[in-house]
């Protein structure tokens, strides 16, 4: 590696480290932006997304070949898996992937840090299916009862944790590392699986499938759905976003990609018990594990899958990432959105088109 090439990389994580430091108070969330990287081939489309039941539509339609076939030979598809919003925006910025199936969260967090410059977002995914469970045997009955307990989500900074953190504060509570009695931990799904059946939290805000099976497998019930939280019981819990250089550089791509990604939704939305079926066969591909069909089945009634980023839910979500600290100012989201691709999808599909203002 060239010293100038040093250079550049080091230039890039300084960046990144001083302006999440200005955004976050915990140094889990750094991420940098590297504004001159250039990106792949454009005969090639890197996919990013988590096998969970939010991203119904890429587990589904990347897996089974869909995409594939709606984007035709000359397009090479290349999925790539992740575990959490953070490590996927980072691969994002670093080129690495173009497209993506993420949270509002990381989504945010992308935007503010790269100072609106790496990413857009293009279509909706899902909505809802985001729940708090509690272990039944935990002796929590109400809001009154969450002090000295322990709870965990799946990310720091993440659409549940957001949410998890949100509500504590809204019920009087603050969590240990900001003076208060609450201790919220980050662990992946599977891990808070096996806390909670070692009865070493007392509770979770997980995505669903993951509510799902805690309160099937863990002697646990749920205790808040989140969509009781939400007007109409709608907000925005999977978005598509695009790297802003290639949205602009590849439209043609773009499009089928919406196009395919709509007819994937529209199915899912007709065809709801195939397609728990498809899901559970392509998670054991990606996982080499199923989900149980009734559970499946309980957390798909608390998804709405859906292509519009229900804008007003996901300004929401910012606004909550800064009351609770970990926006250090009001984020300026201006821009954010670019939804002409999918108008244009929508229209040609004599569907109702979404409102860009």
């Amino acid at each position: 590696m060239t010293a100038k090439i040093k250079l550049v990389i080091s230039a890039a994580i300084i960046a990144g480290v001083i302006a999440s430091s200005l955004l976050y108070g915990n140094p889990v969330l750094t991420i940098s932006y590297n504004n001159n990287s250039t990106g792949a081939s454009s005969n090639i489309l890197r996919i990013g997304y988590f096998p969970i039941l939010n991203h119904a539509q890429g587990v589904i339609g990347l897996g089974n070949g869909d995409f594939q076939k709606a984007l035709g030979g000359n397009i090479v598809i290349k999925p790539q898996i992740f575990d959490s919003g953070p490590s996927l925006i980072e691969a994002l910025f670093a080129n690495q992937i173009d497209v993506a199936y993420v949270g509002p969260n990381p989504t945010i967090n992308g935007y503010i840090v790269s100072n609106g410059k790496a990413l857009k977002i293009i279509s909706g995914a899902s909505s809802g299916g985001s729940v708090f469970v509690v272990r039944n045997d935990s002796g929590i009955q109400s809001t009154k009862d969450f002090a000295n307990r322990k709870f965990a989500s799946p990310q720091l900074g993440n659409t549940q944790d957001v949410a998890l953190r949100k509500y504590l504060l809204e019920n009087g509570y603050k969590t240990k590392e900001n003076g208060g009695n609450v201790q919220v931990i980050s662990a992946k799904s599977s891990d808070i699986f096996t806390l909670m059946l070692k009865k070493q939290i007392d509770g979770a805000w997980v995505p669903e499938p993951w509510g799902a099976k805690l309160v099937k497998e863990t002697n646990a019930r749920i205790f808040v759905d989140e969509r009781i939280l939400w007007p109409g019981g709608k907000f925005v819990t999977a978005l598509i976003i695009s790297r802003t250089d290639y949205l602009r550089d590849n439209p043609g791509i773009i499009m089928k990609l919406l196009a395919v990604h709509v007819d994937e939704t529209n199915w899912i939305n007709h065809h709801k018990a195939e397609a728990m079926q498809a899901f559970n066969t392509e998670l054991k591909k990606l996982t080499g594990h199923t989900i149980a069909i009734e559970e499946l089945q309980q957390a798909q009634s608390r998804i709405d899958f859906t292509y519009d980023p229900l804008k007003q839910s996901f300004f929401k979500s910012a606004n909550d990432a800064f009351e609770i600290g970990f926006l250090k100012k009001p984020p300026n989201l201006v821009g954010i959105y670019d939804l002409t691709l999918l108008n244009k999808v929508l229209n040609q599909k004599g569907l109702a088109r979404i409102s860009e203002g």
